[in-house]
């Protein structure tokens, strides 16, 4: 099983930096309609995505938006921290299959343990597709802990 440990605020610098990486899959696609009520058929119909300036399905931008929060919760800081604000600029669609990979590199840190990272998603071909900054409040306490492990969930069709 994975273990899951935490960079405290004070382990943090300037310019440290860490990266998570994720492929969309039709699953995950479906999935994260399902959980967030986004049904807009650009992200479900092929027959209307073909239609539209994208051509094709594309994920939900919000999805890219999960990777950054996941890479928060799990790899930098990891456990223990609490997300305060995110921006985000959708720069290129994400499409079945892309592999994007999040790089968060310490910005600044603030008083009261708050800490900004510049959030940066790339595609498989290193094109930008997601940037913005995110503010945490970073964990105090060095934690290790194992990875929870999910049930394997799909769609059939």
């Amino acid at each position: 099983m994975d273990a899951l440990e935490n960079i405290t605020y004070d382990e943090l610098n300037i310019g440290d930096s860490a990266t998570y990486t994720r492929t969309l899959t039709e699953n995950e696609l479906i999935l994260f309609a399902a959980v967030s009520g986004d049904v807009n058929p650009v992200h479900l119909d092929q027959e209307f995505a073909s239609g539209t300036i994208f051509k094709e399905r594309i994920a939900h931008g919000m999805w890219s938006g999960s990777l950054i929060s996941a890479t928060l919760a799990t790899v930098i800081p990891g456990p223990g921290t609490v997300y305060l604000e995110q921006t985000l600029k959708f720069k290129r669609p994400v499409k079945l299959g892309d592999t994007l990979t999040v790089t968060l590199t310490v910005l600044r840190k603030e008083e009261k343990n708050r800490v900004v990272f510049n959030c940066c998603v790339v595609n498989q071909e290193n094109q930008l597709v997601v940037e913005g900054e995110a503010k945490v409040i970073a964990p105090t306490v060095k934690v290790s802990l194992d990875k929870p492990v999910l049930p394997s969930i799909n769609i059939g069709h």
